[in-house]
């Protein structure tokens, strides 16, 4: 999200949460000994095209903010369900920044990939998921700064949700995932920061105790507004947010280079000895 730094003095920048997003997905799904988890591990063609819907979906949450990326995606359109978005969530950075809405993104993903359409041509597929693939790629790409214009944008995501479902028609099964994996990466992000979070419980929102408020340390994690933050980050385009940011985004690169040669059967990891105390 390419917001005013007024707008957000204390939210995540929103390069780094697409970035988040990103090292997310190929920390669960990749095949890196040692750098990633192998928790939900894919091919080559799902850890790549799944980064880019995940840096997608890590900008969902700043929907409620009228600067927001996703705001600027259509002209009035864009705005406008960016404004209702804020005023049904109750505001920036509260109700679409919680394990509800994160719950309501993924069911409605799920959702997306069981509208069909059935063609002469291609057959049966989930137009669903090819709109919704194409949205998140074009976001990522605009949080990303890798095209200059919103219609190079849509044109590139729609031929990436196009080639998504008929080339890895498994990506309808990873696709909600995908997008709740970058949903939540975006409120670990925020979460790090000084604006903090309104908490796992919203709508509650419990507010700590008076004798609690002034404590040195628990004073910066819970706020007497009853937000919670661990801000090791600082406030935005801090000098440890660039450089987590930074840090993000040579893995991002690192991982995406070694699926890329994966996929064309090059596992540069199989020449590389390691240590035996590693």
């Amino acid at each position: 999200m390419h917001a005013h730094r007024e707008d957000h003095p204390s939210t995540m920048m929103g390069v780094n949460h697409a970035t988040s997003g990103a090292a997310a997905w190929i920390a669960a799904t990749g095949a890196m000994p040692y750098l990633t988890s192998g928790a939900y591990p894919l091919d080559p063609v799902g850890v790549i095209a799944g980064s880019f819907v995940c840096a997608g979906a890590a900008l969902l949450p700043d929907a409620d903010h009228h600067s927001a990326t996703i705001a600027r995606s259509v002209p009035i359109l864009g705005r406008l369900t960016a404004g209702a978005v804020n005023s049904v969530s109750g505001g920036h950075r509260h109700g679409a920044h919680s394990l509800i809405a994160a719950a309501i993104v993924g069911v409605s993903a799920w959702g997306l990939t069981l509208v069909t359409l059935t063609t002469e041509r291609l057959g049966t597929f989930s137009l669903g998921t090819v709109i919704g693939a194409a949205a998140l790629m074009c976001f990522a790409l605009k949080a990303r700064d890798m095209v200059e214009s919103w219609l190079t944008a849509w044109v590139l995501g729609a031929l990436f949700g196009v080639l998504l479902v008929t080339l890895a028609p498994s990506s309808i099964a990873w696709f909600p995932l995908a997008v709740v994996v970058g949903f939540v990466a975006h409120l670990a992000g925020d979460l790090l920061t000084t604006g903090g979070l309104p908490g796992l419980l919203w709508p509650i929102r419990p507010r700590p105790p008076r004798l609690l408020r002034r404590a040195p340390i628990i004073s910066s994690i819970w706020r007497s507004n009853g937000f919670v933050a661990l801000p090791v980050l600082g406030d935005t385009g801090s000098v440890r947010e660039i450089a987590f940011g930074t840090v993000l985004g040579l893995y991002v690169l690192v991982g995406s280079v070694h699926e890329t040669l994966l996929w064309f059967g090059v596992d540069l990891f199989r020449f590389i000895s390691w240590p035996s105390f590693i």
